[in-house]
């Protein structure tokens, strides 16, 4: 009987001791297991064992940004998926913010890692000049698209657009 009743103590000794499973880590693993990218997009963990941050890299093979490699921080809050998790990317803007509607105002529950993998690879695709971060880039490219391109190029090549260095961000 005293044998028994140690090996519970043990045990609840151990359970004290191992950290929590959150909802929110809980659902990103639910996540992962249902992430099905393409083979332009890459998910990394620094850590492994934290599933709640992790590095996101976009290589559009196609559109303006083609050739290009961007990548993203993702850090996953406790209350996801109440909240989208928050992304830094230093690329889209010089503050380093993403504007993506789903990251913001247009954010439920229901939405997951797909849609927002899949949402920011849009983002290189299918700029949006109508809900702008980067004003100047947004200007040129409704007033002239090839000089926008050409200043894509430029920017993803490492040089200067309107008195600002980018990093150079092409794979070859």
């Amino acid at each position: 009987m005293i044998k028994i009743w140690s090996l519970k103590q043990n045990q609840e000794a151990a359970a004290k001791k191992k950290p929590k499973t959150t909802p929110a880590q809980l659902r990103v693993q639910k996540d992962l297991t249902e992430l099905d990218l393409p083979d332009t997009m890459k998910i990394e963990f620094p850590d492994p064992a934290d599933v709640l941050n992790f590095n996101l890299t976009i290589n559009p093979d196609e559109g303006q940004y083609k050739g290009g490699s961007f990548k993203f921080t993702v850090a996953i809050n406790p209350n996801y998926p109440h909240e989208p998790p928050k992304i830094y990317h230093p690329n889209l803007d010089l503050e380093g913010n993403v504007c993506l509607n789903i990251l913001r105002e247009d954010w439920k529950p229901v939405l997951n890692l797909s849609s927002v993998c899949y949402g920011l690879q849009l983002l290189f695709l299918a700029p949006n000049p109508d809900d702008p971060l980067n004003k100047d880039a947004a200007e040129d490219l409704r007033r002239d698209h090839v000089q926008f391109q050409n200043n894509v190029k430029r920017a993803m090549g490492g040089g200067s657009v309107g008195g600002v260095t980018f990093d150079r961000v092409l794979i070859k």
